[in-house]
């Protein structure tokens, strides 16, 4: 449906960061401020008066709406055009009515986003039941485990990139250069790549906590890893400072840097606190970062993979590329690859 369909958002601006279908271009018939306008009516005069006010604000839009659905329907193409709002209600199909009016083929999402986000959350709770196969990539910071997921998803392997679709990198630094989404962005981006592998028997992760920023990852996908085959990826420190300097371009972000340390290093001696400042007020990147892996990350991570170590696959070469060819040979060997969208 998504690949055939042009969708149209007429929710307010705030609404549609928030949570969006694909792809969707946003045309709002109210800003934040008169969407509340209005709802302030709605509560104090009833209906009646939301109405005329509503009216009354977007009368003297109608051009501006013309004109950019004008130019959502060129660019669309041969694609349908599928408006929506939250519940599919008067904001919809207003806009629907008038856009038809004025010409432009159109059609109303028939129960609005809202649907869709209860088809996501059943989806999502009926995931519980599935007899999937997890097969989980492990390792330290810095040890190239997306850079591994990343390739095999373009390969054509069944990856759920967990960090991709929370746009975070799942560290104190992850926000880094990333933009912040929201719970339900991520819900609904998760049930789109779990519809795409709807027939694999299994799929590949990365192991991740049960937080990654803001995002909290449902109770299935916590289960799944927890009983999956863990192939842990190991690689040396130069290595991993290089793969963390490529990832986050320190230098480019210095400040959220000294934020992000600020935040962790209480954790620390008082020793290494004094390097890590004296590194980052030189700008010392490289040193910050191995400081940062040796007496934070590291004791961290070897307390979590020590409850495991005994069942895990060690994946420990000195490149990424080689640790690459190590993860490719297991699963070629363990299971049968199927043809999936990357």
């Amino acid at each position: 449906m998504f690949e055939d369909t042009q969708f149209v958002d007429v929710r307010s601006p705030s609404e549609f960061e928030e949570y969006a279908l694909p792809g969707a271009v946003n045309i709002p018939l109210f800003s934040d401020d008169e969407r509340a306008h209005v709802g302030t009516i709605y509560k104090q005069q009833g209906k009646e008066q939301a109405v005329k006010e509503g009216l009354k604000i977007t009368g003297p839009k109608l051009h501006d709406y013309y004109e950019k659905m004008k130019e959502t329907a060129d660019a669309a193409g041969d694609k349908e055009i599928v408006v929506y709002c939250w519940r599919g209600g008067m904001r919809s199909r207003s806009f629907v009515s008038s856009m038809q009016m004025l010409g432009i083929a159109c059609t109303r999402l028939q129960g609005g986003i809202r649907s869709w986000r209860k088809k996501v959350i059943e989806t999502l709770e009926q995931e519980k039941q599935s007899s999937r196969r997890y097969i989980v990539i492990t390792g330290g910071t810095g040890t190239a485990k997306t850079v591994i997921l990343h390739r095999l998803q373009e390969e054509g392997w069944p990856v759920i990139d967990l960090e991709g679709l929370a746009n975070h990198r799942g560290s104190a630094f992850g926000n880094i250069g990333l933009k912040r989404k929201s719970q339900k962005q991520f819900e609904f981006d998760l049930w789109k790549r779990l519809e795409e592998l709807r027939e694999n028997p299994y799929v590949i992760i990365e192991g991740e906590s049960r937080r990654i920023g803001n995002i909290n990852l449902p109770d299935f996908l916590m289960e799944g890893k927890a009983a999956g085959t863990r192939l842990n990826v190991q690689l040396p420190m130069k290595e991993r400072v290089q793969v963390i300097m490529e990832t986050y371009a320190p230098e480019s972000h210095h400040n959220e840097v000294v934020q992000a340390v600020e935040k962790i290093k209480k954790n620390m001696s008082e020793d290494v606190r004094e390097r890590l400042e004296d590194a980052l007020q030189w700008q010392r990147y490289e040193e910050v970062v191995e400081n940062l892996l040796t007496y934070y990350y590291d004791p961290r991570y070897k307390k979590a993979f020590e409850q495991y170590e005994q069942e895990a696959v060690i994946i420990n070469e000195p490149t990424t590329v080689r640790n690459l060819e190590k993860v490719r040979g297991y699963l070629q060997q363990h299971t049968a690859r199927s043809s999936v969208k990357s």
